[in-house]
């Protein structure tokens, strides 16, 4: 299973996007559900995400302006990301931790980096 991070694009300062990441299937344990994101000659680091608590966590550049959610029925989790700046420009990447029921209603407990999706903040 490959994972595609999507909703990324150029939006204006200011602008949302909303990106998603899925796997194949409804979801049944969650261990890690996390945005992160890597911009040109940084280090990846954390967005957002779920814990295995169920609560939720934000980078402090974010706050107040980014949204993590999921639907574990679909098997995706997403980021609503609000008022844009310039800064938030980077490769996005979900990393999903989990464990879910395949279309072959197989339990599959599995570690996924998805593919990036670039997000460009730029007037």
């Amino acid at each position: 299973v490959q994972l595609q991070a999507s909703g990324g694009g150029l939006v204006q300062p200011g602008g949302s996007l909303r990106l998603s990441c899925a796997v194949p299937g409804s979801i049944f344990s969650i261990y890690a559900m996390d945005w992160y994101r890597q911009a040109p000659g940084k280090q990846r680091e954390l967005v957002a995400g779920y814990t295995s608590g169920g609560g939720t966590t934000y980078a402090d550049s974010v706050k107040g302006r980014f949204t993590v959610s999921r639907d574990n029925a679909k098997g995706t989790v997403y980021l609503d990301m609000n008022r844009l700046k310039p800064e938030d420009t980077a490769v996005y990447y979900c990393y999903l931790d989990i464990g879910y029921y395949n279309p072959s209603h197989e339990q599959v407990v599995a570690k996924y980096w998805g593919q990036g999706t670039q997000v460009t903040v730029s007037s």
